[in-house]
C-alpha cells in the first residue's frame, strides 16, 4: 500500500532575546520566511530612500564630486568683476602711454572722452566691415538664383551660418537643459549695456511681474531672442535694431530673478536652442 505523501507546512522563525542570568524572555518576534524576505527588503528601500533624501537635500550634496556649491557660483561673479576691473585698469594705462607718447612729440594730450570716442569708432568700422561682406554674400546668393531652375524656391540662411553679436559680456552662471532650463543666465558687472544679437523688430517690451523688463525681438530665418530681467528698456515695440546695438541695461527686475543677470533665449523655427552652440560668450 503506497505511503500517503505529507503536505510541507510554511517553516516558521522565531527571534528571540533571554536573559542570560535569569533566562526570562524579554522578546520574541515571529515571522515566516515570505515575511522575512519581505521585511528585508523594505529595510533596503527605506535606507535607500533616506541615503537619497541626505544627499539631496542636506549640504552634503556638495562633497559630491563636480557639484558646484554656492560658494564657486560666488567666485566665478567676483572673478569676473575682477576681469571688468582689470581691462578698465589696462585701458588707463593705454591712456597713460599715449599721452606719454604725446608730450615726447610734443602733441596735445589725449583726453579719455577721445580713447573711448576712437574705440566706439573701432566698433563701427568692424560693424561695417561685416555688413560689407554680409552684402557681398547676399549679392552672391541673388546672382546664383538667377539660374535656379526652378525660381519659386528661396534659399535661407541657415542658423549655423548667422553671424551673432554677444547679448552681454559676462559669465554664464547657468548653462541651457533643454528639459529643465532651454536658455542660460549671464552675470555682468552693474549698468552693464546688453546688445541686440542680430538685426530685427522689437516685437515686445515691457513689464512683468515674473520677469521684470522683457523685450522680445523678431529676426530674419524665423529666429526669435528674448532677454529678461532687464533694469531698464532703451528700445519700444516697432523699433528697428541692428546688430550689436544697446536695447537695454542688465538688472535683476521681476520676482524670478536672485540677482543681476540676464535670462537670454533663442528661438529657431519656434523651439528654444542652446545660444552657446552660436554665440562665442
Amino acid at each position: 500500500m503506497p505511503k500517503e505523501r505529507k503536505e510541507r507546512t510554511p517553516a516558521n522563525f522565531r527571534l528571540t532575546l533571554i536573559n542570560d542570568e535569569t533566562h526570562d524572555k524579554v522578546w520574541s518576534y515571529r515571522v515566516s520566511r515570505i515575511g522575512f524576505i519581505v521585511s528585508a527588503v523594505t529595510a533596503v528601500l527605506v535606507a535607500f530612500a533616506l541615503f537619497f533624501c541626505l544627499i539631496a537635500f542636506t549640504p552634503l550634496r556638495t562633497m559630491v564630486p563636480g557639484y558646484p556649491d554656492a560658494q564657486s557660483r560666488h567666485d566665478a561673479i567676483q572673478n569676473a568683476i575682477r576681469v571688468d576691473s582689470l581691462e578698465s585698469v589696462v585701458g588707463r594705462w593705454e591712456l597713460y602711454t599715449e599721452n606719454l607718447r604725446r608730450a615726447v612729440y610734443g602733441e596735445e594730450p589725449l583726453q579719455i572722452d577721445s580713447l573711448i570716442k576712437i574705440r566706439e569708432a573701432k566698433a563701427e568700422i568692424d560693424a561695417a566691415e561685416l555688413a560689407k561682406k554680409d552684402s557681398i554674400l547676399r549679392e552672391e546668393v541673388a546672382a546664383e538664383d538667377k539660374f535656379d531652375i526652378n525660381p519659386g524656391t528661396l534659399r535661407a540662411l541657415p542658423i549655423e551660418g548667422m553671424h551673432f553679436f554677444t547679448p552681454l559680456s559676462g559669465v554664464i552662471s547657468q548653462g541651457y537643459d533643454k528639459a529643465l532650463h532651454p536658455y542660460i543666465d549671464i552675470t555682468a558687472p552693474t549698468n552693464s549695456v546688453v546688445k541686440a544679437v542680430l538685426d530685427g523688430t522689437v516685437i515686445q517690451a515691457g513689464w512683468d511681474d515674473m520677469d521684470g523688463y522683457t523685450m522680445r525681438i523678431q529676426h530674419e530665418g524665423d529666429i526669435i531672442s528674448v532677454y529678461k530681467h532687464n533694469q531698464k528698456l532703451l528700445k519700444k515695440v516697432g523699433d528697428k535694431v541692428s546688430a550689436g546695438t544697446p536695447i537695454a541695461i542688465v538688472g535683476g527686475s521681476g520676482s524670478l530673478s536672485d540677482g543681476e543677470h540676464l535670462h537670454f533665449e533663442l528661438w529657431h523655427k519656434g523651439e528654444a536652442v542652446d545660444p552657446t552652440k552660436y554665440i562665442n560668450f
